[in-house]
């Protein structure tokens, strides 16, 4: 059995539940959700005996650099404006951080102090974009093996349904 991580979990929003219910699945896992209404994240905190809830403001710098030190990982699934803020606490305290956004200039300019603190921050991991480009890729490619040629294409993609509302042929 693999050590105890604590992560924080910023955000509490459509995708949080999906990923919290996910990361409970090893045993192995605390996971602190945090959003400015302590009242949102125990709602959703009370759901996983895994988890426990704070209330934080990551406009606060002070309050936003103890609650990433404190954890092993934080995945950010706030506001991706918000994100080079806690992509640069994670580097204060050589933490890795996983967002779901695209890579803005400001996150972009923080890859070389990332990088020099020896943290992982992961980007563009959610389902868009990221797995429909690959699987949109996987079938391109498999069609221009087979001697085919795309005429259009075109990408129907959000986030992922909670699994109380995943019950169409879709999943």
């Amino acid at each position: 059995m693999s050590a105890q991580k604590n992560i924080l979990l910023l955000g509490s929003g459509f995708v949080a539940e999906p990923c919290l219910e996910y990361l409970q699945r090893s045993g192995n896992n605390r996971v602190t959700v945090a959003c400015r209404g302590l009242d949102k994240a125990q709602q959703l905190a009370s759901k996983y005996p895994c988890a426990s809830a704070i209330s934080l403001d990551v406009e606060d710098d002070a309050a936003l650099d103890a609650a990433v030190a404190a954890h092993d990982l934080t995945i950010s699934l706030i506001p991706y404006t918000q994100h080079a803020r806690v992509i640069k606490a994670a580097i204060k305290s050589k933490k890795h951080v996983v967002t779901t956004s695209y890579i803005s200039p400001a996150m972009e300019e923080l890859d070389a102090a990332a990088k020099e603190a020896g943290i992982v921050c992961m980007n563009e991991i959610g389902l868009d974009p990221g797995i429909d480009h690959l699987y949109a890729l996987k079938i391109i490619n498999e069609v221009h093996a087979q001697g085919g040629k795309i005429l259009s294409f075109e990408s129907f993609c959000g986030g992922l349904p909670a699994p109380e509302a995943s019950n169409n042929p879709l999943g």
